[in-house]
């Protein structure tokens, strides 16, 4: 049970000079202007806030706001709020880029120098994002160079999918009336791309492509926004045509292709729990529906779509870029598992079969993939911008949940990057400004810097690209199996890929569960179970302060909650091939390997390692082993800045375990055995394994959505609410729930079965009511689904919202006239106690009629503090604001008291002087940001002689 209450901070927050005027809730604080103490719920409150970083506003308008120095351009990853390794929140982007700004209601920021901006695991807030779009980690030295032995080329597939068919290809556009979308304001244009083959017979299978998200709007002198509408002067981006020669691939192999622009999805979808997948889904099925309706009454379709082959709805490939992945994902599972009305922007069921997703560089906030759609992910090796790869989880999210028919294929793709898979996002193709989203940083990256050996131009990551979309649609769509090994880990190449170094691994198809990390799992020997999500190094599979491990894992990538409960790996580590070297994993029950020709393992080894070499061997229930084989691996080419820790598929045959007469239905124990000198590997699973791709069906299964609630706190008690869960479909299942502890940091979780008739599962959260002032307060919820579970809106929970008036301010002298050396004093006092900061600002007037204070008249070490600068020649108080602003004074009651003094320390010199006075007067804004203006006030400082 969550329960929400208002915490009172025992933490003393500090009150500092701010030397800009209040600024409005949306005002932009300008990049190096000095940041004030204190905070929300003992923000900060150890000093300053670091560079970049300050509070803006006053009581409910309270917005934590960092500031880059250079613009970091829209894109696909979220920008995070983090406090040491806890999500603080996600912010609102401003239109220009720089600031990125988060309501302050009630949330606990904890110290200083914990903050951290965030986006897809890299850090933005150290180094500079540059016009690639994202900064660099903090290196914590010169990237590693990828070993100089290179790995022997994969043999050729027997079939290349990128090689062009027959046809003769058409292209053309259609532009419809625009639609509307729950939670968006702005209505969505309905524009797309088509391209067709001319003289195919009979229907064809239709492929639609989703971009990502991108600028909407550009102008004269590299002016990106986006707004959506475009503002008059500016021109939309044509990210949808950005897929041209994959559509135009496909198209002469006999696929009609239409590509879609979500740019009214883009402007918008900042402020959405999911960003923007509920939408995006939408947008994907009023375009299918469109296609339905015209395929079965031609004449009303547009030219473009008349110009081309008749499409065929029984055969649907989707491909997403990015967000447009999990755009495609959620209309994959929207499709087989209706969502409910209330959230859907698509008219009526689906009319379609979806035979499979691409998805290109993909986004998955919500980390619940479609289960029993068969899916290929392109991860980039060179990706700046969902730089994590995230979009592992679309394989690894899968197993256990569905039938497990349903092939899910990652491909690795060295050298390539977020970018230029979409041509209206690549510098020399676009029409509008586009750049290279890897940054380099000061340092050259050995893998991923233009020129470098393993970094491929943008025409060949296209051409690559191009060809693994072709080979996903050959096998979901066409049924072809003499593709699956280009996407299967079975170890072959495409030719048309050219250069381009692409690898593969898989779970799902004819794969039987072996061992998977988990519970029913033990570890001894050299290894250990380790967790995939945890914030302790000694539980953490890949610790970041581990020099030894620097960079990332897609496999790794986090989640909202941190530590994770569910997601592990076995973590080998060795010092040589002897004793105690030996990994064995044994699960709690055995599991049956009958019928497999091989046993499959994905195993993580080391980026730039070669060589690493292990015994790989299977005891049954009867203590009967077979040696299976060694297997040899290498590194993915890597450096701090990539994510490439990634699972290689190693495959040994089974034929010595049968020889060896060992019971594979009873196998109980695997053990891995290192060979050479020192080194590391990590294992994320090992299956039962044997050709061919079997018919993906999915099976009945319940769905949930987690919505809001919001609610009045109440005067006084505990009341008990519900988060409202919707529960649709047949059957039952599990998911695990995640909620926050109340007044912690702490995320709990708990497994919870869905029984099969049922309308909701019960998540109750507490709401503690009082009559003092605060902030509305949220406590969200998180699922996943375990086990024959669809997840659509993963998030929801309890606003308790404030029904509290706010106190009033006053404020009155302590020591208003005093001689130099003594501190001038006044007391801002509330008229009854709040739970949260509560306070004003204190403006510095100019004085008219004599000297007024200077800033040759106090503390400097007080001026650098609160100003960040000590002004040479000295300057009146009043004029030490950032660009001719009123300097001001923050007054803020911490919450818990009623009062708190704001002093400023005058210092003694040996200057004779008339008394000096400084002029003040409190100011309070309310919740629309309208200021009230107290009274005037002044203070006198008289010559100590």
């Amino acid at each position: 049970m969550i329960r929400v209450t208002r915490v009172v901070t025992t933490a003393v927050a500090l009150v500092a000079l701010a030397a800009a005027s209040p600024l409005p809730a949306f005002a932009e604080p300008s990049p190096g202007s000095p940041s004030r103490a204190g905070g929300e719920r003992g923000a900060a409150a150890d000093g300053a806030l670091p560079e970049g970083w300050r509070l803006t506003g006053e009581g409910a308008d309270r917005e934590l706001v960092w500031t880059s120095p250079d613009r970091v351009p829209m894109g696909d990853a979220r920008v995070e709020f983090y406090s040491g390794n806890r999500l603080i929140g996600r912010p609102a982007p401003a239109a220009d880029g720089h600031a990125f700004r988060l309501k302050a209601d009630g949330i606990r920021l904890g110290s200083a120098e914990d903050l951290r901006v965030m986006a897809a695991g890299r850090r933005l807030d150290v180094g500079t994002p540059g016009g690639a779009g994202a900064a660099s980690k903090a290196p914590r030295k010169r990237p590693t160079a990828p070993s100089g032995k290179a790995e022997a080329p994969l043999p050729v597939n027997p079939v290349d999918p990128g090689t062009p068919g027959a046809y003769k290809t058409v292209s053309g556009e259609y532009d419809l009336p625009s639609v509307r979308l729950p939670g968006y304001a702005t209505p969505i244009e309905m524009r797309a791309v088509v391209v067709g083959p001319t003289g195919a017979p009979g229907k064809r299978p239709l492929a639609l492509f989703l971009h990502g998200r991108h600028g909407t709007c550009y102008g004269p002198e590299e002016l990106v926004t986006g707004d959506w509408p475009c503002a008059p002067g500016t021109k939309p981006i044509p990210s949808h045509k950005g897929y041209l020669r994959a559509q135009q691939l496909l198209a002469s192999q006999g696929y009609v292709t239409v590509s879609i622009s979500a740019n009214g999805i883009n402007a918008q979808d900042h402020a959405a729990d999911d960003a923007g997948a509920q939408a995006r889904s939408s947008l994907v099925r009023q375009h299918l529906t469109r296609w339905a309706d015209w395929s079965e009454q031609p004449s009303g379709a547009p030219a473009a779509v008349r110009a081309t082959a008749p499409a065929d709805l029984s055969r649907v490939l989707l491909v997403g870029h990015s967000r447009g992945g999990e755009g495609v994902n959620r209309a994959a599972l929207d499709s087989l598992h209706r969502p409910p009305a209330d959230q859907d922007g698509a008219p009526g069921p689906a009319r379609w079969t979806i035979r499979g997703n691409v998805l290109i560089g993909p986004t998955i906030f919500g980390q619940n993939p479609a289960p029993d759609v068969p899916s290929m992910t392109m991860l980039p090796g060179c990706d700046g911008d969902v730089s994590d790869l995230q979009g592992q989880i679309y394989v690894d999210g899968t197993r256990g949940v569905g039938r497990g028919a349903a092939l899910q294929s990652a491909v690795y793709m060295v050298g390539t990057n977020h970018n230029y898979f979409n041509s209206e996002w690549t510098p020399g193709q676009a029409e509008a400004p586009a750049s290279d989203d890897f940054y380099e940083g000061e340092v050259k990256d050995p893998v991923c810097s233009p020129g470098a050996a393993t970094r491929l131009t943008a025409a060949q990551q296209q051409t690559a690209g191009a060809t693994y979309i072709a080979a996903a649609a050959q096998l979901f769509v066409a049924g072809d199996d003499r593709v699956r090994p280009l996407l299967d880990g079975t170890g072959r190449r495409a030719p048309s890929a050219g250069p381009a170094r692409v690898l593969s691994h898989a779970v799902g198809g004819h794969r039987t569960p072996g061992f998977l990390p988990g519970p029913a799992l033990t570890v001894s020997g050299g290894g250990r179970l380790c967790a995939q999500i945890d914030p302790d190094p000694a539980r953490a599979c890949l610790p970041q302060n581990d020099d030894q491990t620097a960079g990332q894992s897609p496999h790794f990538a986090s989640w909202d909650a941190s530590p994770e409960p569910g997601r592990d790996a076995v973590a080998l580590r060795w010092q040589g091939a002897g004793v105690g070297s030996k990994v064995t994993v044994r699960s709690d029950r055995p599991v049956s390997l009958k019928g497999s020709d091989a046993l499959a393992l994905r195993v993580i080894v080391p980026p730039n390692t070669t060589g690493t070499r292990m015994d790989i061997a299977l005891v049954d229930a009867d203590g009967r082993r077979a040696q299976l084989g060694r297997a040899q691996l290498d590194g993915l080419p890597g450096s701090e800045r990539t994510a490439s820790h990634w699972g290689r598929e190693v495959r040994v045959p089974m034929a010595l375990a049968i020889r060896s007469k060992l019971d594979l239905t009873r196998i109980t124990s695997l053990e891995l055995t290192p060979r050479g000198g020192s080194g590391q590997a990590w294992l994320m699973d090992a299956w039962g394994w044997r050709p061919g791709t079997p018919a993906a069906l999915p099976g009945a299964m319940p769905r949930i959505d987690i919505g809001r609630l919001t609610v009045d706190e109440g005067d006084s008690g505990v009341k008990t609410y519900r988060v409202p869960v919707h529960v649709s479909g047949q059957g039952s299942g599990q998911v695990r729930v995640f909620t926050p502890a109340p007044d912690s940091d702490e995320v709990t979780s708990r497994i919870v079965t869905v029984r099969p008739g049922s309308q909701t599962i019960d998540v109750p959260v507490e709401v503690t009511g009082n009559t003092r002032f605060g902030y509305d307060l949220s406590r969200d919820v998180s699922v996943k689904a375990v086990k024959g579970v669809a997840v659509g809106s993963h998030r929801g929970g309890v606003t308790a919202r404030n029904d509290d008036a706010k106190p009033t301010v006053t404020v009155a002298p302590v020591a208003d006239d005093v001689t130099e050396g003594k501190p001038l004093t006044w007391r801002v006092t509330l008229s009854e106690v709040a739970d949260v900061e509560v306070g004003g600002v204190l403006e510095l007037l100019p004085v008219t009629g004599g000297p007024e204070l200077s800033s040759a008249d106090v503390a400097p070490a007080w001026l650098e503090e609160t100003f960040g600068r000590v002004p040479d020649p000295a300057v009146p108080l009043s004029q030490l604001g950032w660009e001719g602003a009123t300097a001001t004074l923050w007054a803020d009651v911490p919450a818990g008291r009623t009062s708190v003094d704001v002093t400023i320390p005058t210092v003694t010199d040996t200057v004779a002087e008339p008394t000096e006075t400084l002029k003040a007067r409190l100011t309070t804004y309310d919740e629309n940001w309208d200021p009230h203006h107290g009274p005037e006030f002044t203070g006198s400082v008289r010559d100590a002689a």
